[in-house]
């Protein structure tokens, strides 16, 4: 890093409860806010043929009521209290995340921790939450063009269908789980021991130990999860297909390539390299097939960065009269051209530039360093990387990113999918769901205030019972 410029330091202060829970702490008291992050270490790779989709359901059971708080009240006390809220999955976790103005603090730790002790897992929210993801599925992919044929882009690039298949996963899979799957699932994913938490912002660190010790610690731990596969050869699934898509009103192109691992030398170079040929309008492919040949009216793309065997994806809609075998060429020119000459002195300038700005910027908000922290300790066990990865960034040289280009991208061993306008397609979109269940994405705003601080949940939780209606306070059984 530059001798004339110094990133600020984040605060790093982390422990562990006896029951496997991660704790990071980041105290900063500029702005009197504080943002809260539960990590869980599930995602889509942790799913097994026949399950898929559990995962991204949970996202949405998250928010259907717990032991000590109603049915979509999750959201009335954050919204209420002036915080905002979300909860997302990916391959490699799912995380739920809220910031709230700093004496709400109780209010944020309290909710987390009751519905990892005691979501409601019943029959009946399965039910309505299954109809939302399907009813999700069928808006922002079935019937949403070019969407479904990214799902496909996976199944090309990845064998292992750990890696290949989709978060959102599969409809009839959904259709098939019971409730008992269900129950085990959140049994072995949501326990304290595989879950991270992390508070940034406005608090005192010995008052906020305290109040995680109160919430989280007699939440039972639970047996580690199994192991997951994530290995691939190195070839792609499939090199090119033929999509037809009903809903695109143009033809468009996608090509994915296999990427190394993150956090690796390779993977740090080709990120830059990404950057490079695809980020904004300075990149390579802007510059050149929208600017220059004005033979496109879209191309976006970047790395799909995992623990494991990742990506990169890119995806451009040639305008009316040029053919996707004409753009395919001149991507192929580009990155042929980055791997035999190497980035400029001026593109290096850039990057640098450019990492500096975006690290400065992200940190200003409590959110991008709770999540970041997060992230550092779900997958690499060490939160005071968010102090020093940047430098591993800023090592890379301009020879590096020029190999990795050529290894990786400079290559036949890619997925091609030609997407094809098909408004006769035998594509066929499916019908409405009823869509009136909340969703963590579509919250209602309530009306009236919940009390400030509720009570907190009780120090042991008590037995459950063999209802399905009854919330799961308690679990012992092993998978």
């Amino acid at each position: 890093m530059s001798a004339t410029f110094t990133l600020p330091h984040i605060p790093v202060e982390q422990f562990t409860l006896e029951n496997g829970l991660r704790v990071v702490l980041s105290e900063d008291h500029i702005v009197p806010v504080v943002s809260i992050c539960v990590y869980y270490d599930v995602g889509s790779r942790n799913e097994r043929a026949g399950r898929t989709g559990f995962a991204h359901l949970f996202e949405h059971m998250m928010f259907q009521g717990s032991e000590n708080v109603p049915k979509a009240a999750h959201f009335q006390y954050i919204f209420n209290s002036g915080g905002t809220m979300n909860g997302t999955t990916s391959s490699e976790r799912t995380n739920y995340y809220e910031t709230l103005p700093a004496n709400q603090l109780p209010l944020a730790l309290w909710l987390e921790s009751d519905r990892m002790r005691s979501l409601k897992v019943t029959q009946e929210n399965l039910d309505n939450q299954r109809n939302a993801v399907q009813e999700e599925k069928r808006l922002n992919y079935d019937n949403r063009p070019y969407s479904n044929a990214f799902l496909r882009l996976n199944e090309l690039i990845y064998r292992n269908p750990a890696n290949a298949h989709s978060t959102i996963g599969s409809m009839q899979d959904l259709d098939d789980a019971t409730i008992e799957d269900i129950r085990e699932f959140f049994r072995i994913y949501y326990a304290p021991n595989n879950a991270v938490l992390v508070i940034v912002g406005d608090f005192d660190s010995q008052e906020a130990r305290a109040l995680v010790e109160k919430y989280f610690a007699t939440i039972p731990r639970q047996p580690a999860p199994p192991g997951v596969d994530v290995s691939e050869p190195l070839e792609v699934a499939a090199p090119s297909e033929k999509y037809p898509d009903p809903f695109a009103q143009l033809p468009a192109l996608m090509l994915g390539w296999k990427a190394p691992a993150r956090r690796t030398a390779d993977a740090y170079a080709l990120t830059l390299a990404s950057e490079l040929l695809l980020e904004g309008e300075s990149s390579r492919l802007y510059q050149k097939l929208v600017k220059g040949d004005e033979s496109v009216v879209a191309v976006q793309g970047g790395i799909g960065e995992r623990r494991g065997p990742s990506s990169l994806y890119l995806f451009a809609i040639p305008k009316p009269g040029r053919s996707t075998e004409e753009i395919r060429r001149t991507i192929n020119e580009e990155i042929a051209r980055l791997a035999a000459e190497g980035p400029s002195a001026e593109e290096m300038e850039k990057l640098r530039n450019t990492l500096l700005n975006d690290s400065v910027r992200g940190r200003q908000t409590t959110m991008y360093r709770a999540q970041r922290l997060a992230e550092y300790t779900l997958y690499d066990g060490d939160p005071h990387l968010v102090n020093t990865e940047i430098e591993r960034y800023l090592g890379v040289t301009a020879a590096d990113i020029k190999e990795v280009v050529a290894r990786y991208l400079h290559t036949d061993n890619h997925a091609f999918i030609e997407i094809i306008p098909s408004p006769e397609g035998t594509a066929q979109a499916e019908p409405a769901a009823d869509a009136s269940a909340p969703t963590p994405e579509e919250a209602e705003q309530p009306g009236a205030p919940p009390p400030q601080v509720p009570p907190p949940p009780p120090k042991q939780p008590a037995p459950p019972t063999e209802s399905p209606e009854t919330p799961i306070a308690k679990v012992t059984s092993d998978k």
